[in-house]
């Protein structure tokens, strides 16, 4: 007697069931994950394409507070200006630029009301040992004019530690803790500008980025066709069940028996089927 699709309705099946209904909403939820990425490396490349160029603002414009910061203004040109503070300079170390080692200059800026800016001057080598740059240029003395690009500060890094007088990541909050004094913590800025020059050449400034909006759109349909293939996966495996539980049905025996003919048709080679032919037509 013929089981039929009773089966399929059992409770392993339907436990089946649920795992790919599971699988799938855990796919959608990706999905939807790697669209929101999508949208925000949209907005960063609109975002650098739109600021780079941008004429500079005043810092108490783009940053009303010291806390503040408005990712909006992220790269955009920003005017201060002040007294660098090079007995308080800080080195971010492990950062490569073309594949050569270096350090991130940072070096306060305290400003006519008092407040203190980091200020990133700009990229040194790092010397043989990598421990150290092989020189840090002096920042002009007495007061300075500075146009920088504003970044918001970096979060920390667990474990990761650095010699004196370095840091590990640009951290506002654990900068201020070190220097024992407030500053403003909702941003820093890149180096772009100052005036008037120093006595040598600064370190290098900041290089602009490369539009690149990633893979996240194609990683986002991916998702949606793994969620498809596991109901596809689940309905082949219902199907080859069915095939098992019904293999004494004369139905089944001749679709069986036609797939076999099918599966040997498509086995055939070319040679063969042209040989076929040519015995035909004899």
């Amino acid at each position: 007697m013929s089981a039929g699709w009773r089966f399929a309705f059992s409770r392993r099946w339907l436990g089946y069931l649920g795992v790919a209904i599971v699988f799938a909403i855990v796919c959608v939820l990706l999905s939807n994950w790697q669209l929101a990425r999508a949208s925000e490396k949209e907005e960063e490349v609109q975002r650098i394409e739109t600021n780079w160029d941008a004429t500079p603002i005043p810092l108490d414009e783009a940053l009303p507070s010291l806390d503040s910061f408005s990712v909006a203004d992220e790269w955009h040109p920003v005017s201060m200006s002040g007294t660098y503070l090079p007995d308080e300079q800080l080195l971010v170390r492990n950062r490569p630029r073309n594949n050569q080692a270096g350090f991130n200059v940072l070096t306060p800026l305290r400003l006519a009301n008092g407040d203190v800016f980091i200020v990133d001057r700009g990229w040194v080598a790092a010397n043989d040992s990598l421990e150290a740059p092989e020189s840090v240029p002096a920042p002009p003395s007495g007061e300075v004019s500075v146009v920088v690009r504003i970044r918001p500060g970096e979060p920390t890094l667990p474990g990761r530690g650095a010699a004196d007088g370095q840091v590990a990541t640009i951290n506002l909050p654990q900068i201020a803790e070190l220097r024992g004094e407030t500053l403003y913590s909702g941003a820093y800025g890149m180096l772009l500008s100052e005036s008037p020059a120093p006595a040598e050449a600064a370190p290098l400034g900041p290089i602009k980025p490369e539009p690149n909006e990633g893979m996240h759109l194609s990683y986002a349909l991916q998702w949606v066709v793994f969620a498809l293939m596991g109901f596809i996966f689940l309905a082949y495996a219902i199907r080859q069940e069915y095939r098992i539980l019904n293999s004494d049905d004369p139905k089944e025996q001749r679709r069986a028996a036609a797939r076999a003919e099918r599966l040997a048709a498509k086995a055939r080679s070319d040679a063969d089927i042209e040989d076929e032919i040519l015995e035909a037509s004899r």
